[in-house]
């Protein structure tokens, strides 16, 4: 009778160290996913998230930072997903879809602002900021042979906008306008890049706006199979958007960025990565750590030409709306903020 009540207290005390060292594995491996709404998976917002998706991710059980393992967010699983754009994950973050997004800095400025395109709607007051990116270039792509050498000539041509709720669909509006051209002066169409590449290719489109970093998957492999023009966005028309849209710039894509295609004037917005004040500070911090560390630039470096051009020194140039508290106190931890 003793011996079993002693086989009893043992197999009880196995049980209890057992339960103490589940939980310790449970807690030890808990996991937070962080969602990254991005674009289109032809342009150039999709590997770019790809890119601090695995930058910022650190899934339990892996091999530590400093022996050459992930240098994210501890228990943190990021994905980039593909949406329609800057709108699209705006809408997704104040709904609560996303923990995070992509977006141009004028659309995030038109959310948290009420104004542009959110005219008439409600204000997106919770929208905060983790970085600035990079330029977004606005590239007019045009078939060869079509005839169209300014924004201009688009009159009467058939020309894809993009979808709706995307950034691109705004500003392509916005340089048609200053051209005294109407969505009624063309023959319009709502695509993504690839769609209208592939449309373009065929013969079936004169034409399609992209605003995004360059080199763009879509344009390059258009430009190699099937040849391309880039329409310059430039004179007193671009004067005049640059006046009265302060967060756009000036910009040129350089000669044989795209295949075949010479220096080429136009206009760019800024690329931003925000969240929503209803994630927390402690992750968001985290996040931002992660997102500028020595293995982060590394990845960024080598995994896209635009990667390299997102950089600590400029992530908070042009910002559309105000920072994450989570992201300004590591931008004050850095010396970047007073």
């Amino acid at each position: 009778m003793n011996v079993t009540r002693t086989l009893k207290r043992i197999v009880a005390a196995g049980l209890a160290v057992a339960v103490v060292a589940g939980a310790g594995v449970a807690a030890a491996q808990q996991m937070a996913f962080f969602r990254i709404g991005t674009g289109g998976t032809a342009g150039t917002y999709f590997p770019i998230g790809g890119l601090l998706a695995n930058a910022i991710s650190n899934p339990p059980g892996s091999r530590p930072c400093d022996q050459g393992g992930s240098c994210g967010v501890p228990g943190l699983i990021a994905t980039a997903v593909a949406s329609n754009g800057s709108v699209a994950n705006i809408n997704a973050i104040a709904s609560g879809g996303m923990e995070s997004g992509f977006t141009q800095s004028d659309v995030a400025y038109w959310a948290y602002t009420g104004t542009g395109v959110y005219e008439g709607k409600d204000k997106v007051e919770g929208l905060r900021s983790i970085a600035n990116l990079y330029p977004e270039t606005i590239h007019l792509v045009a078939r060869k042979g079509a005839g169209i050498k300014s924004p201009a000539d688009l009159k009467g041509k058939r020309v894809s906008l993009d979808e709706p709720g995307s950034g691109t669909l705004i500003d392509a509006r916005i340089v048609l306008g200053a051209y005294g051209i109407s969505e009624k002066d063309i023959k319009p169409e709502y695509l993504k890049p690839n769609a209208a590449g592939d449309r373009l290719r065929d013969g079936a489109l004169d034409a399609f706006f992209f605003v995004g970093g360059y080199p763009a998957g879509a344009i390059s492999e258009l430009a190699t199979s099937a040849g391309v023009e880039l329409v310059p966005i430039a004179g007193p028309e671009s004067a005049k958007i640059l006046a009265d849209y302060k967060f756009f710039a000036k910009d040129t894509v350089p000669a044989g960025i795209y295949k075949d295609v010479g220096e080429t004037a136009t206009i760019s917005v800024n690329a931003q990565w925000v969240t929503s004040t209803k994630i927390a500070d402690d992750l968001v911090y985290g996040v931002t750590k992660a997102l500028w560390n020595d293995n982060s630039r590394k990845l960024m470096d080598a995994g896209h030409a635009k990667g390299k051009a997102i950089r600590k020194e400029t992530a908070l140039d042009g910002l559309g709306v105000p920072l994450h508290p989570g992201a300004e106190k590591f931008y004050k931890e850095v010396g970047l903020l007073k």
